[in-house]
């Protein structure tokens, strides 16, 4: 993992705990159980903390923009924050059991519970970007953060949204993929990006190539998920093997499936994912017909050609190489991961 991810992680860690580390309500001990601080009984617990992609992208790029990395903490708090209120909604919305080895926030407390605790982790986020004031960040920079912030979140939930709907759905195609994955996760990394570049720099090409850069690598970064959630190992992501097929999720894998498939195996791939649940064994079936269209590799020479956009628009920044080189390192820790 690269240094300055890891010092990043630290930052952005030691700003959620004085957020939410003090709070004693019931409410909150599921919020700190959800970020791993402690176990369902409130015990500390020392599981990691998780990626912390997105306040560390948001940070990097304040720096390689020129700026002040403690004076935007709490941005990049908001949008770790952000983020987990969004994976509690998604247990529930896809009635996930486990994240990570353990028991979900929903599983563990119900989904009125859970639902509650998600939406006090987004108020937080809220509130916690509007202490970029107390930094000394002009009330101008501030709306327009929440703005991009909001607009994110936004989308977001319509990201969510495509992809419930299309579970039930077998003509699902690769643009309509493209359209889910730019809303659900790229659109996120895009403002954590282009937050980070706003806060510290006035010059709006620069933020704009950063916002661009953040969305390339949100893109590559689901391809990369996608292709670990079909044929990755379960003791390294964290979820159950074949997960995404279980619950007929149209990753890109399925919507390549679904598109040059023929015959039988289309057939087998229509019946499968019409079923109310999918069996083991029809599970085993869905990647086997995936690996015989060569899906994994044209999946992997898609997140490529992402990763390349990404770092093109790192270079349309004009910014010196020796700043853009912690987010280049980062693009490629993230792209090589196994988990």
């Amino acid at each position: 993992m690269p240094e300055n991810y890891i010092s990043c992680q630290e930052k952005v860690a030691a700003e959620l705990r004085g957020i939410i580390g003090n709070k004693s309500l019931h409410l909150y001990d599921m919020l700190k159980y959800h970020l791993g601080w402690q176990d369902a009984q409130g015990r500390s617990y020392g599981k990691n903390p998780g990626k912390f992609i997105r306040p560390t992208l948001c940070l990097l790029s304040c720096q390689a923009a020129g700026g002040n990395i403690s004076q935007i903490l709490p941005a990049a708090a908001s949008l770790e924050l952000i983020h987990n209120f969004s994976l509690i909604h998604d247990d529930i919305e896809d009635n996930s059991p486990e994240r990570h080895h353990r028991a979900t926030v929903w599983k563990l407390w119900g989904q009125p519970h859970a639902i509650n605790a998600g939406d006090a982790m987004s108020i937080i986020a809220n509130l916690t970007l509007l202490k970029l004031r107390d930094s000394g960040v002009s009330d101008a920079k501030v709306m327009r953060s929440m703005q991009i912030f909001s607009e994110a979140c936004l989308e977001i939930c319509e990201g969510q949204s495509l992809d419930i709907t299309y579970e039930k759905r077998s003509d699902i195609t690769i643009a309509d993929y493209f359209r889910m994955a730019t809303k659900k996760t790229a659109a996120l990394l895009a403002a954590s990006s282009s937050i980070g570049a706003y806060l510290a720099t006035e010059d709006d090409e620069i933020v704009t190539s950063f916002y661009r850069f953040g969305e390339n690598l949100g893109i590559a970064y689901q391809i990369h998920d996608d292709i670990l959630g079909t044929w990755g190992m379960e003791e390294k992501t964290g979820k159950s093997v074949h997960s995404d097929i279980a619950q007929k999720k149209k990753t890109l894998p399925a919507a390549y499936g679904f598109a040059y498939s023929r015959d039988k195996d289309r057939e087998a791939l229509e019946r499968f994912y019409s079923q109310e649940s999918v069996s083991d064994k029809n599970i085993t079936e869905v990647v086997e017909i995936l690996n015989r269209l060569d899906t994994k590799n044209y999946a992997q020479k898609l997140e490529r050609q992402y990763h390349h956009r990404a770092l093109a628009e790192l270079e349309a920044t004009g910014i010196e190489p020796s700043r853009q080189a912690p987010l280049k390192e980062l693009a490629c820790f993230l792209l090589g991961r196994d988990f």
